[in-house]
């Protein structure tokens, strides 16, 4: 990126040796656009992510930190004294994440009383209706931000790569978005058209260019964004998951680079602090809670305020503070949206107030506009993904780290079709839960709810490996699932598996935690080759399956998983599957809903 350096511009940042002329001009034009932007769009409503604020400093502020009502905690802040003399300002900051394309009212997970509690949440419809009302509570001081992985995640997104879903977005009014690590899905020229087909301003520190062409090693999107927002100066950096080519198909992602956060974060915090002049400074992250709280605790983030996380899903009712920023997560599937109001005086913080608020339907009544919307996107597909392949009379749910009713029922089908000795399925996050109906007892399994359980339809393949080799494979799987290292976690949960079981202890160092495993019911045999079937990431090496290197006689099984589970129902509906203790843990329950540990956050 480069502009012309105004000869006119007299700032700190223009006249500092230790910022180099790039980023001067990147400073520069970034800057002006912000100005620019507050010109044009003072009183404009805004929105961006919600995260954060510590815990709560007075008594009405601390009472309201426990009221579910939104309203009345925005109505608390407002009593605030100063704020009521004119003396402070407020601004109120909403935030979704991992929303996965989840259009319509589903299915949600809730854990009271110990026991799993379902309800009907989200939908963008109900979330338009929520949104603008929060909006409107403080209407020229509101900005709205998504965290990443909106555009897959449902038969629409996938078959339409991305584009049904952008036009919802805009419908919405979002200011801010930032790509997470499933937007390179699609890979990098379709994400490009689906990012910059948002209204919102994009923004991203750590993904560049890497081509043969002029583009090669510069960013893709801009890193830094800076509003004025009720007379206080705002910077927001974003980052997505240095880890996205790693964790992702490797193809997904030619054609681009990663970095680290910490590699540049420090610059970008003193442009926006000591030239900017910014009084707030925001990371809007998509690296998962584990990294993010490692993030800080890093010296390089030193002046941020808040980091505004996603990508784990994690619902934290609560910040959880670092020792240089305070950490958020607002849940996925657009079932929850986390509101940060904070009061400002004089460039000091006086109240803050954080919430995770549920997207009730029954409390926010779906937007008229957004459903005709939804409609027509959705009627190029909707007799397909409307097909019933069938049913199922337990809920299908994918919140658990190390087993999972829906993933066992996915590996049975697998097992079923090919009979290898081990079936494998990823340890995917994504897919609200499917709970069937009382009257009925079934829930329709669609072909819209395949899509959202395996958003991309890969190709089955099948390998062999030695006892050994699977022994160390799975040290490795629970090392990427919980590195004591923040940096080190790829983000997914444990793999899921049938014809195996496996006994591990969470707390033991890497390399250490598998205590026994077993095939087809017996001591797996070191020195034996095992069979099994997983499915074929694109761009990996032709001996690598389910990140396994090493595999002897890999080849593709001609059939997609799509139509493996199809296949599978059509024999087998209506189906029940359950949790069977096919993984276990010495030290943590088989329920165990969460990676991050020992910071007082419960999943719930």
């Amino acid at each position: 990126m480069s502009v012309n350096h105004s000869p006119q511009c007299s700032c700190a940042a223009c006249h500092d040796a230790t910022i180099s002329q790039a980023e001067k001009e990147l400073h520069l034009e970034l800057s002006e656009n912000s100005r620019r932007d507050f010109i044009k769009k003072a009183g404009r409503l805004g929105l961006s992510l919600g995260i954060g604020g510590g815990l709560v400093t007075t008594p009405l502020a601390a009472a309201a930190l426990h009221n579910e009502d939104a309203t009345y905690k925005y109505n608390s802040m407002q009593q605030n004294k100063a704020v009521r003399n004119g003396k402070a300002n407020m601004i109120t900051l909403l935030h979704t994440a991992d929303i996965h394309s989840q259009l319509y009212q589903h299915d949600e997970f809730f854990i009271e009383n110990g026991k799993p509690v379902y309800k009907k949440r989200g939908g963008l419809a109900s979330l338009k209706t929520m949104i603008n009302s929060l909006r409107n509570q403080n209407a020229a001081n509101t900005l709205v931000l998504d965290g990443g992985d909106c555009f897959q995640g449902s038969g629409m997104a996938a078959l339409s790569e991305g584009k049904a879903i952008v036009p919802l977005m805009n419908n919405i009014g979002y200011d801010i978005m930032l790509p997470g690590n499933w937007e390179v899905v699609y890979g990098k020229e379709m994400m490009m058209k689906d990012m910059f087909g948002y209204d919102a301003l994009k923004v991203c520190a750590n993904m560049y260019h890497d081509t043969q062409d002029d583009l090669k090693g510069d960013l893709i999107f801009p890193p830094y964004y800076v509003k004025h927002l009720a007379g206080i100066k705002i910077g927001f950096i974003g980052y997505n998951d240095p880890l996205t080519p790693k964790r992702q198909s490797p193809a997904y992602c030619d054609g681009m680079k990663f970095t680290q956060p910490e590699a540049n974060v420090a610059r970008y915090i003193k442009l926006l602090r000591e030239y900017e002049k910014c009084q707030l400074v925001f990371l809007i992250t998509h690296m998962g809670l584990a990294q993010q709280f490692g993030l800080s605790n890093m010296e390089q983030v030193k002046g941020v305020d808040y980091i505004l996380g996603a990508d784990t899903h994690e619902r934290l009712r609560q910040p959880i503070q670092g020792a240089y920023a305070k950490v958020t997560e607002p849940g996925a599937f657009g079932s929850f949206m986390a509101r940060l109001d904070i009061v400002m005086e004089n460039g000091i913080i006086k109240d803050q107030t954080y919430q995770l608020l549920d997207v009730d339907p029954d409390k926010y009544r779906e937007d008229e506009e957004m459903k005709r919307l939804i409609s027509n996107a959705n009627e190029p597909y909707k007799k397909e993904l409307s097909r019933v392949i069938g049913k199922t009379k337990n809920p299908l749910v994918r919140y658990y780290v190390i087993e999972t009713p829906m993933d066992n029922f996915i590996t049975d089908a697998i097992m079923w079709k090919f009979k290898p000795d081990i079936a494998l399925s990823n340890g995917f996050r994504f897919c609200p839960p499917l709970v069937p109906d009382p009257a009925t007892g079934t829930a329709d399994i669609t072909v819209d709810y395949l899509w959202s359980m395996l958003p991309v339809d890969s190709e089955a393949k099948q390998g062999t490996v030695t006892g050994k080799q699977l022994w160390n494979w799975l040290e490795t799987e629970l090392e990427n699932t919980f590195a004591k290292d923040p940096a080190k976690r790829l983000g997914g949960w444990v793999i899921r598996f049938k014809g195996m079981e496996m006994n591990f202890t969470l707390g033991n160092e890497a390399g250490k935690r598998v205590n026994y495993i077993k095939v087809g019911g017996k001591p797996v045999d070191l020195n034996r080759e095992y069979s099994f079937v997983a499915c074929e990431r694109e761009g990996d090496p032709d001996t690598t399956l389910c990140r396994m290197q090493g595999v002897k006689q890999p080849h593709l099984l001609g059939h997609t998983m799509h139509k493996v589970i199809e296949e599978y129902l059509a024999v087998h509906s209506p189906i029940s599957p359950v949790m069977e203790g096919r993984c276990t843990a010495t030290d943590v329950p088989h329920t165990l809903l969460t990676q991050v540990m020992g910071l007082g956050y419960e999943f719930r």
